[in-house]
């Protein structure tokens, strides 16, 4: 990428630190032996404190700290090893100088206490967003329907509460709530009511889509999605700016709303965690500790993706299981403790707005009572294989719909596909009951243990006495114990087939359009129903042969046999579980939201089967799939390198490339270093000795080269492009004539991480992980041979896995 020049006040560059090697004229040769290390630059002797008389002072990045310097560039990985070792010496100074004086003292509290009071302004901040969520999500979900005519601010249920005409069999049914048919025509009956309901709630649906696409188009790309692949990829050291700034929230936090309100088979609970992140990144700018450091602020970004789960699901503490589990890179205690701290505060903060006006914290919260039998725990297993098998296919049918939108013209039209697929869903949820419905609300209805009261079809129950109708004296009597399906639930039956395969069909084709759209509820429902169809067969088995040897005490007087909605609950973990490959934080969400103990081992029993039949067929997770499909540079930690490959393979100069570009730490002049920035856009160079000599003295990054030099050039006496750059402590010898030179020791990094030509690559690769390395070094008995970047090692995983090396390349 060409540079306009290095004395502007504003540096751009286009740098990846994944590109570090490129033919230059500046030449390595190692084909003979280097002389001895000693320079001898006066007599055998280094002297720091020779200068001529009238030569101008040298200048030392080490006296002030030049603005830019230890910064990264966009699309860059940060150095891990260098953002901790900012710290401590930060932490070091702080704690001397606390000991000197008061001021100091309070200033060291101040700063240990400012970690705690940043988690108590992002659960603050992200529990109140969330609260809004919810109530403007239920209220434009109903709105597509109609409007309360006591204020439209008021959704269905809440219009309804006031009512005194409210029945238990018809409870959303009341004079105050007028559909768009009864406003428009202004009676309550009549065969073209429904063609206009259906009219409208396709007009509202469309409305919703358009404005959520454009809003994201126009304001905030980074704003669509769930968040998720990207905020793992952020916490692993890769800087994508502005994807978690001030404008991707305003715009994420609208237009979640609007999607969610207009039907679309997608959730609000992943980009929840995109819109704590958020949150997050914009508190920390009032914190110095975590503004100045990018590791201490992924810190901060691991404890807010906790805090958005905490907020999506109500599970503080399956919020910092799944933060832990799936999403975080680097996790240390004290980071488990905030993310405890925070998850709670944001869990109370919605607890305290009640969005859903039943003090809870989720549309779908359900206790159940009636224990469950050993023998169950052979449907609950099946369910576990469905969910496996239903994760394995929705991740290879999403990621070939994405790489065809990708590689297609279909990528170059969002707005007409969210469009079409916005229509086609409405179109054919509005004629089935449970597809018109919010997936929330629908995962609520299936969860839902039927009761005396309830008049949904899921509980159009007859007793096993009496008339094919029924009879109220013999139901009563048993207490719903021995339950016959009726006309209602077999009705109901049918619908949620159809509504699962639907549903199945238009999550697959919604995940990764470009609008924000979460994965968790739209898996969850599909769960949900085959749970509930498998939980219903399998009462009406154990009714119809309670007498058998199988069922034999399964039914007892005034108790039920089986819980279908304990089977909806276990199939959404399964769904859940196969598409994200979550078990331990997924157990203990679904846990929080039963609120009983009792049901741990079913809950176990389908997450782990889920998981192993997913895995069988693809070891990757969703959002692991879309790291590698957008090509970001993210090494998972759980993938194995199993192949017997060393250093010498992977580093680049490989056998027959030009030579490496480097630096050498005196002898260059600003003008050549100069030329070697513009001719690369690579954002580093190891520093050696000498041409002659190529032993490692260093690394340097390129952007504290370009800024050092440009600070040179602006603040500097005398430095012209003849003046010559100095890497070392040393002031050599120079004429009195001579133009005063750039020491940049400072800006080097003298202990760069280094491997032999013979280390294996699975240590490497092992390196990289636990250390978050941007690059790595190649030397042979202190020479420098060439450099192993993590785009490399990607490069040759990729290729081990006979997969396209090409693909790893962030766009």
């Amino acid at each position: 990428m060409d540079n306009g020049g290095f004395c502007d006040d504003n540096y751009q560059s286009g740098s990846s630190d994944d590109e570090l090697v490129d033919i230059s004229d500046v030449t390595v040769d190692f084909s003979e032996d280097v002389p001895p290390l000693d320079r001898d630059y006066s007599a055998g002797r280094c002297k720091a404190e020779w200068r001529p008389n009238n030569s101008p002072k040298l200048m030392d990045l080490l006296d002030d700290t030049v603005p830019g310097i230890g910064t990264y560039e966009d699309f860059n990985t940060i150095d891990w090893v260098r953002e901790k070792s900012k710290d401590r010496d930060r932490h070091r100074e702080i704690t001397n100088k606390s000991k000197q004086s008061t001021v100091a003292l309070l200033f060291s509290i101040s700063d240990a206490f400012s970690g705690w009071l940043l988690m108590l302004f992002i659960g603050l901040m992200s529990g109140a967003l969330a609260g809004g969520i919810d109530i403007a999500a239920h209220w434009m979900t109903d709105l597509k329907e109609g409007v309360c005519l006591n204020g439209f601010w008021f959704n269905h249920e809440h219009c309804c509460w006031a009512s005194n005409e409210t029945t238990f069999q018809e409870r959303d049914k009341c004079p105050q709530w007028k559909s768009w048919a009864e406003l428009m025509v202004g009676v309550s009956e009549g065969p073209g009511l429904y063609v206009l309901n259906y009219f409208m709630y396709m007009c509202w649906a469309l409305l919703f889509a358009f404005l959520t696409v454009i809003l994201v188009r126009a304001f905030a790309p980074y704003a669509c999605g769930s968040g998720i692949p990207e905020i793992k990829t952020i916490l692993s050291g890769f800087i994508i700016r502005g994807y978690l700034g001030k404008w991707t929230l305003i715009i994420k936090t609208i237009t979640l709303v609007l999607a969610v309100s207009s039907g679309l088979s997608l959730g609000k609970e992943g980009p929840l965690v995109h819109v704590a992140c958020c949150c997050a990144n914009i508190l920390c700018h009032f914190f110095t500790k975590y503004r100045r450091n990018e590791a201490k602020r992924r810190e901060v970004l691991s404890a807010a993706s906790a805090v958005g789960v905490s907020v999506a699901f109500g599970a503080p503490i399956g919020g910092v299981l799944f933060s832990l589990e799936e999403v975080s890179y680097y996790f240390p205690l004290k980071t488990l403790w905030r993310s405890f701290f925070a998850a709670l505060v944001a869990a109370f903060t919605l607890r305290s707005i009640n969005p859903f006006g039943n003090s809870r914290l989720v549309l779908f919260y359900v206790e159940f009572h009636t224990p469950w039998h050993l023998l169950e725990l052979i449907p609950f297993v099946l369910l576990g294989i469905f969910g496996g098998l239903w994760g394995a296919f929705f991740i290879r049918a999403n990621i070939a719909w994405c790489r065809l939108r990708k590689n297609t013209c279909l990528g170059h039209y969002p707005v007409l596909e969210v469009v079409v697929v916005t229509l086609l869903t409405a179109f054919l949820a509005f004629p089935i009951e449970y597809t018109r419905m919010s997936s929330s609300e629908l995962i609520s209805e299936l969860f839902n243990d039927c009761g005396l009261l309830d008049s949904s079809k899921l509980c159009g129950y007859t007793s096993n006495s009496g008339s094919a109708s029924g009879s109220v004296n013999a139901t009563a009597a048993n207490g719903l114990g021995a339950r016959l399906a009726g006309p209602d639930l077999y009705t109901a039956m049918w619908q949620l087939a159809l509504a699962l395969l639907l549903k199945m069909i238009f999550t697959v084709v919604t995940f990764g359009m470009k609008v924000p759209s979460g994965l968790f509820i739209p898996s969850m429902a599909v769960g949900a129903i085959a749970g509930r169809l498998l939980g219903v067969c399998m009462e009406q088995l154990a009714i119809r042969h309670h007498e058998g040897d199988i069922f034999r005490g399964w039914c007892s007087p005034g108790a039920d046999c089986i819980t279908p909605g304990l089977y909806a609950m276990v199939g959404a973990a399964a769904c859940l579980g196969g598409v994200t490959r979550m078990t331990v934080s997924l157990v203990v969400i679904m846990f929080e939201l039963t609120g009983g103990l009792e049901y741990i081992v079913p809950l176990m029993a389908a997450a782990m089967t889920s998981k192993w039949v997913a895995d069988a067929l693809g070891r990757e997770s969703i959002y692991e799939a879309h790291i590698r499909l957008n090509g970001y540079p993210f090494l998972e930690a759980k993938e194995e390198f199993r192949h017997k490959t060393l250093a010498t393979d992977v580093m680049r100069p490989r056998r027959g490339d030009p030579l490496l570009s480097v630096l050498t730490e005196s002898g260059m002049t600003v003008e050549e270093v100069e030329r070697l920035i513009t001719d690369t856009t690579y954002s580093g160079f190891p520093v050696v000795i000498s041409q002659q000599s190529p032993r490692l003295v260093g690394f340097v990054l390129r952007r504290d080269l370009v800024i050092s030099l440009e600070n040179a050039r602006r603040n500097q006496e005398g430095v012209v492009s003849m003046s010559p750059i100095l890497f070392t402590e040393c002031d050599p010898p120079m004429s009195p004539s001579a133009p005063p030179a750039v020491k940049l020791h400072s800006i080097l990094d003298l202990s760069p991480f280094t491997v032999t030509v013979h280390t294996p690559m699975e240590i490497v690769v092992d390196i990289f992980r636990k250390l978050g390395l941007r690059q790595c070094l190649v030397i042979q008995n202190g020479r420098l041979l060439g450099i192993i970047t993590k785009k490399d090692i990607l490069k040759h995983m990729a290729q081990m896995a006979n997969r396209d090396p090409d693909s790893i390349l962030f766009n």
